[in-house]
């Protein structure tokens, strides 16, 4: 009877010390993983063209990593390329091309996603129907942008109207603006209108000017929930082939969807359709190397629903493989 008694107690005494033990193990593991977990600050700016994306990137990167923060703020591509070159943000948002004297000053940077600007009218305009009939030539473009040319929306987009058209640009140094000036042969310094600042305020202005034209990037152009021109605005057709009328291929701006696909086929021209960029100072490291690495690799899963265009799997690995 006690050598029973011994061994059910030898027994318990056993099974007390292996789950002191497991339990020890398992704080040991749960203290590693909390030293392991990501903690930081992120911080991003720039580009209006790339803010929506970049900001659903963060919230979903954010869900996968409580401990990190990640601080997203708009101001153009020149301020988003000034801030991560001077060390004010870790990630600079560039829609335009990296310029040499960027990459000479340490420049690193990743093509991440596509989009395109577009040129945009209220959608009042007193010859909407005819623009969307004919569209408008980029010899057209050049002359109200460039050229400075006063012109009638008659003569802007046909019929008989003789309402002046009233030219809006950005004020501020951004992509959207490059890539509009690029389009049309210049720099950005070269066009002529009213300067506004920023993709939200030359919408705004459009909108509230009956007569007004501008231009804005893909996302600022189209509603997210609609996939319709945002309200007030229409989106001008561009007569890419210069004959007049728009082709079935050219008469993709009904909706942000059929603008895309037109852009992923190579039908819409580039420019304006481009790349878009994230820059760093020198190659990233730590948090902020994970993050690209996170957008590159699974963050592409958002690109669509955001109203991007999804780069080539070429294109996305080569950004992979640059930041090694």
């Amino acid at each position: 009877m006690r050598s029973g008694l011994s061994r059910a107690g030898t027994a318990l005494t056993l099974g007390l010390v292996l789950a002191c033990l497991t339990a020890s193990l398992f704080t040991v593991h749960a203290f590693a993983a909390r030293r392991a977990e990501k903690k930081g600050t992120i911080r991003v700016s720039g580009a209006w063209a790339l803010y929506p994306m970049m900001v659903k990137w963060a919230e979903e990167y954010q869900k996968l990593n409580p401990g990190v923060r990640v601080d997203v703020s708009a101001g153009g591509a020149g301020k988003g390329a000034t801030d991560a070159l001077g060390g004010l943000v870790d990630i600079g948002m560039i829609s335009r091309d990296v310029r040499p004297e960027e990459e000479q000053r340490g420049g690193f940077w990743v093509s991440v996603v596509k989009d395109a600007v577009l040129p945009t009218a209220n959608a009042a305009n007193p010859v909407a129907k005819e623009l969307m009939k004919r569209g408008v030539k980029r010899e057209t473009f050049v002359a109200l942008w460039v050229q400075g040319k006063q012109m009638t929306w008659g003569q802007v987009g046909g019929g008989k109207s003789r309402d002046q058209a009233r030219v809006y640009t950005r004020s501020d140094a951004c992509g959207a603006g490059e890539t509009w000036a690029k389009y049309l042969g210049k720099d950005q310094e070269d066009l002529q209108g009213t300067a506004v600042y920023g993709d939200p305020g030359i919408a705004e202005a459009v909108q509230r000017d009956r007569l007004g034209i501008g231009y804005n990037n893909l996302n600022y152009a189209y509603d997210a929930s609609t996939g319709r021109p945002v309200k007030g605005l229409m989106v001008v057709p561009i007569d890419i082939n210069g004959d007049g009328k728009l082709s079935k291929g050219e008469s993709c701006y009904a909706t942000r969807q059929s603008v895309k696909k037109a852009i992923a086929t190579g039908i819409f021209p580039s420019p304006p359709a481009r790349d878009l960029n994230l820059l760093t100072k020198g190659k990233p490291t730590g948090l902020t190397r994970d993050l690209l690495l996170w957008i590159l690799r699974d963050g592409q899963k958002y690109v669509d629903e955001a109203g991007y265009i999804e780069l080539p799997r070429q294109r996305i690995a080569a950004s992979v493989k640059k930041i090694g």
